[in-house]
């Protein structure tokens, strides 16, 4: 039988037999609307087979239009009473037995997934949503595409190029796995509770040759938090810590590396900082 999708009274519902309250704690809102959720998924480019993973399900309207592509998924679910109550919630809307496995667990400790996913698909909680893709893209390195919908803010700041007014630290480890792009607004009405924030849709696909080793990524993120932290400054400055010491030690290594001692972090590419990184392991 056809899986269907949760509808507003019934989310409702559910989460007043689980005696659930969105918290902003863990940043919860819930999407209470079918159009959104098919919306997502298809921006996402689901396809029948494709092996997906969710962060933070809720009560499942998100992971059900998902799973009604034909796809598997991995759902990680902080909340125990979400996690616990899941694939019944699932079952009861048609999901094929051994479609959906609910991983109980915080997402930015996660160190294992099940089933083995290449796809990302998310409403993530705003207050971690950087961290938990960060770590996601770091832990597992199967993952070749995604789509998720984070704070507008948030996203603007993911997809940013150099130079943009927005760009910073997390556009830039970022891009250390590949390219990001916009990929659509959600309106406030169809959260419960309505956030007072605005919603977009990012995507990113993964590199296929990945830009360094786990060393190279650390390094060239240290440099990246250094030349952010001081935004104002002139790299000369702003690095010298991580680069020697001393503006003139710092200018000498950037120089060698191709980048203007004078410049400012906002100015360079994620292949800037990694030319830095080599620089200073030369």
């Amino acid at each position: 039988m056809p899986v269907s999708l949760l509808g507003a009274a019934e989310i409702r519902a559910l989460a007043a037999d689980l005696d659930v309250t969105p918290t902003k704690k863990l940043g919860q809102n819930f999407v209470v609307d079918a159009n959104t959720v098919r919306k997502i998924v298809h921006v996402a480019e689901v396809v029948p087979g494709d092996r997906v993973v969710e962060v933070g399900p809720g009560l499942g309207s998100l992971t059900l239009a998902i799973l009604e592509t034909g796809a598997t998924v991995t759902a990680v679910e902080i909340d125990h009473r979400l996690a616990e109550r899941l694939p019944a919630t699932a079952a009861a809307h048609g999901v094929a037995d051994g479609a959906l496995t609910v991983v109980d667990a915080d997402a930015l400790r996660v160190r294992e997934l099940p089933g083995d996913p290449t796809v990302l698909v998310a409403n993530l909680p705003y207050n971690v949503s950087v961290p938990v893709l960060l770590h996601f893209l770091e832990t597992f390195p199967g993952l070749e595409r995604g789509v998720v919908m984070v704070q507008a803010e948030v996203g603007e700041r993911l997809a940013a190029p150099p130079g943009s007014k927005v760009y910073g630290a997390p556009s830039v480890k970022a891009a250390w796995y590949g390219p990001w792009r916009l990929a659509g607004t959600v309106s406030r009405q169809v959260f419960w509770p309505v956030p007072n924030v605005d919603s977009v849709l990012v995507g990113f696909h993964r590199d296929p040759s990945p830009r360094g080793d786990e060393d190279e990524r650390r390094q060239t993120f240290s440099i990246v938090d250094a030349a952010f932290q001081q935004r104002r400054k002139m790299l000369r400055q702003a690095l010298a810590g991580v680069l020697g010491g001393t503006a003139a030690e710092a200018s000498a290594l950037l120089e060698s590396a191709g980048v203007a001692p004078t410049a400012r972090g906002e100015e360079l590419s994620i292949d800037d900082f990694v030319r830095i990184a080599r620089a200073l392991r030369a």
